[in-house]
């Protein structure tokens, strides 16, 4: 009912899934806009007016002061209906990371032109009407109710504990549509794993 009265709603944080979607495009009367962005370029870099739905939920052009671009592994960018990742450029980009040097080399990033971008990690592509389209990351990150995790991170724990010879840490659904975290390791041999 609360929604119905509503004006306009911004949705954000969290990949916007189609279903969800079409049931708030359903409930809200007014404007239905996917909000798109990484914390580090200001939180949002896009937004997409969500009066249609054609069968997918797309990222919307660049906010005022914003430049996007897709590019492949070598940094070339990328035409229409190849994926690439998500590069963002403009005021909102952030200075980077506080005393994280090699992570603001490998993220932050300067084209042959020098203009100053942020590799996102997000796989996107560019279609044919000029839509941006999220297909999922480039790297192990998830989101896990609004947190992003480094999948790496929590691995390279679990290979630090005695006995431990392997370790891969996944996101699941529990069926229901709550994502949790399962870890799975091997023990080295003769080692017992409590």
């Amino acid at each position: 009912t609360a929604l119905s009265r509503l004006q306009a709603l911004l949705v954000g944080g969290e990949a916007l899934p189609l279903e969800m979607a079409t049931q708030l495009r359903a409930l809200v009367p007014g404007a239905l806009l996917n909000m798109y962005g990484p914390t580090e370029t200001t939180v949002w870099s896009t937004s997409a007016d969500l009066a249609r739905l054609d069968g997918r939920v797309p990222l919307g052009p660049p906010i005022a002061n914003t430049q996007l671009s897709i590019r492949a592994a070598g940094g070339q960018e990328c035409p229409a209906l190849v994926p690439g990742e998500l590069w963002i450029g403009g005021d909102g980009v952030t200075d980077g990371y506080l005393h994280r040097p090699a992570l603001n080399a490998e993220r932050f990033v300067a084209d042959a032109a020098g203009h100053r971008w942020y590799r996102t990690g997000d796989l996107v592509r560019r279609l044919s009407d000029g839509t941006l389209e999220f297909l999922g990351r480039l790297d192990h990150q998830v989101k896990l109710r609004g947190h992003r995790i480094e999948l790496g991170e929590i691995e390279s724990v679990l290979l630090r504990q005695d006995g431990v010879k392997q370790a891969v840490v996944v996101a699941r659904d529990d069926g229901a549509g709550q994502k949790f975290l399962a870890g799975y390791v091997t023990a080295k041999p003769g080692a017992a794993l409590q």
